[in-house]
């Protein structure tokens, strides 16, 4: 017999809200079926049409709040809700920093590690304007140059010029590229015919330092008017030290091209993170909340417990950020990043810091240990800072192979992290209480934790 859900699209239903999803949806069951619905609350009494039904679930809308959660805030803008930006910014941030604890508390249960223990969520004292870093899709809107954010789940760009939660001055800067580049008649892209000579503007800026970097990501070669937009932009953004053009010529979703061209000053800006100087090219990859990274930073050099004497092995170590952290107080560190570029500019940043204790490699994590693990390697603590896809299982193997006494965990991605913690107990590993959640992206259902797992 066929199944039929217990709702239908377009119909309108009383429902109570009884929890919050990973992505920070609310959900409600009508005969046990899940409906989804966006800037809903557990507890508020709502009435909700239904918007689309597959087979095991559905999502639908308020229409009408009957009751509303004491945890409710006013929406600072709907658009950053309609754009996935902030999709958290109905919810108190103490009950965000709530949310965040119990979707990794959750997990836990799921899979009956009862026993372990999830502290309070580590906030910000100001959960908005903490993007260093800014990439906007540029596109024609009634005929001018627009730049804004993709509706969710749509490529429809909403213009904006406030994102919320980046650097204010990196918004300010996209409004002046924006009408520089419509000053000078610059094609933005046109997907569906792919044409147009700029398909986005990405800024990053530096938290301490604020040098600003602009790149214009095109898919033509040549940008016209390339030397009269490049010194319009220098003139009104004395922060800038860098403009670069990088070529995306594919249909693709991937942003940035393998092309670059320097139009104007450095290939990269400077910023400190924990009193080091890091060197970010157009393409590394760096922390994107500087404020909560050194909270995060600190609290993984304390919970490793180093005393000078140690190697260390940094996995997926990008452009060196943990591992000369790290250095400052081990014997010797070891890093890893599949990422050829990333380990160019992590041997850069040790340079710069004049750190010599480290040395870092090209390879696949995995595969770099297990050729540690032959060639004898003993590291006393092995730091991991995967993806949001974990690590891999041979990774597991062979790092507990070589018997560290501390594993640190930094996980941005709950669900793979419960999954990798219960492989790692299966190798004769236990968590050493509690596992600590960070907020590095407020207004946002992502958390980042940091899991220290100690030999039996």
């Amino acid at each position: 017999m066929k199944f039929r859900a217990p709702v239908s699209k377009n119909e309108t239903y009383d429902v109570t809200i009884m929890d919050l999803t990973y992505q920070g949806m609310g959900v409600a069951k009508i005969d046990s079926f899940p409906i989804f619905v966006a800037n809903s609350l557990p507890g508020e009494e709502i009435v909700m049409k239904v918007t689309k039904v597959a087979k095991t679930y559905a999502f639908g809308r308020v229409m009408e709040w009957k009751s509303k959660s004491p945890d409710r805030v006013e929406d600072k803008d709907a658009q950053y809700t309609q754009t996935g930006i902030a999709p958290l910014q109905h919810l108190a941030y103490p009950a965000q920093l709530e949310f965040k604890q119990h979707q990794i508390q959750e997990l836990f249960y799921k899979v009956h590690l009862n026993s372990v223990e999830v502290s309070p969520t580590i906030g910000m004292d100001k959960p908005y304007g903490y993007r260093n870093k800014a990439q906007i899709p540029v596109r024609s809107v009634n005929g001018q140059l627009t730049t804004g954010f993709y509706r969710r789940n749509s490529h429809d760009l909403v213009p904006m010029e406030d994102f919320y939660i980046q650097d204010p001055e990196i918004d300010k800067a996209i409004v002046v590229v924006r009408d520089i580049l419509r000053k000078y008649h610059t094609a933005p892209y046109n997907e569906e015919n792919h044409t147009g000579v700029i398909k986005t503007i990405m800024v990053r800026r530096g938290h301490y330092s604020h040098e600003m970097m602009i790149v214009l990501i095109t898919r033509a070669k040549k940008i016209p008017m390339n030397f009269e937009i490049t010194e319009e932009i220098r003139k009104q953004l004395p922060e800038v030290k860098s403009i670069i053009q990088n070529v995306n010529a594919a249909q693709t979703n991937v942003l940035m091209g393998k092309e670059e061209k320097i139009l104007w000053g450095s290939a990269v800006i400077h910023d400190t993170l924990l009193g080091q100087n890091f060197a970010i090219s157009a393409d590394s990859f760096y922390q994107v909340n500087p404020v909560q990274t050194e909270k995060l930073y600190e609290l993984a050099i304390k919970k490793a417990g180093l005393t000078g004497n140690e190697t260390v092995i940094d996995a997926y170590c990008g452009i060196g950020t943990i591992s000369l952290a790290m250095a400052q107080h081990a014997k010797t560190v070891y890093g890893v990043e599949i990422v050829d570029k990333a380990i160019q500019d992590a041997k850069i940043n040790a340079k710069l810091n004049k750190i010599h204790n480290v040395k870092f490699f090209t390879g696949k994590a995995e595969e770099q240990m297990d050729k540690w693990q032959h060639d004898g390697l003993e590291p006393a603590v092995i730091v991991v800072d995967p993806p949001r896809k974990g690590l891999a299982p041979e990774f597991i193997t062979a790092a507990t192979a070589m018997t560290p006494k501390k594993v640190v965990y930094v996980s941005c991605n709950p669900s793979t992290l419960v999954r990798d913690v219960q492989l790692f107990m299966e190798n004769g590993y236990h968590v050493d209480q509690p596992v600590v959640p960070i907020d590095q992206f407020p207004q946002t259902p992502h958390v980042e934790s940091v899991t220290v797992l100690v030999k039996d």
